[in-house]
């Protein structure tokens, strides 16, 4: 369940007193610093992040706003973003969005088959 703790980050932002995860080190030796990457990202979009060692610390409820992601060449990372992008006020660029056809290369096209605009 450790791949999925980036969009369960995302997911704190929008819940009543956010998110905290913690014993989750392993996660800053993935493809990226998911940590320090999610924080980033989601602190980019309007969100309040504390990082620690082994985890962060997500408060919500917030209203998210679009920006530009920087997924750092990570999968998950783009693909919890993509799905911030769909909660968040204006438009997001993820950058290096197409990192995630290393896991799921059909994931855009199957977000935008269920998504209704």
């Amino acid at each position: 369940m450790i791949d999925e703790l980036p969009l369960l980050a995302v997911v704190g932002s929008q819940i009543e007193g956010g998110l905290e995860i913690r014993d989750a080190a392993e996660l800053r030796v993935k493809e990226s610093d998911r940590i320090a990457t999610t924080a980033l990202n989601l602190r980019a979009m309007g969100a309040n992040v504390e990082e620690f060692d082994d985890g962060l610390r997500v408060a919500g409820p917030v209203e998210l706003r679009g920006a530009k992601i920087d997924p750092h060449g990570d999968h998950r990372i783009a693909m919890a973003f993509a799905i911030a992008a769909l909660l968040a006020e204006g438009e997001t660029e993820i950058t290096d969005a197409e990192c995630v056809a290393v896991s799921f290369p059909e994931f855009f096209e199957l977000l935008e088959s269920v998504v209704t605009r």
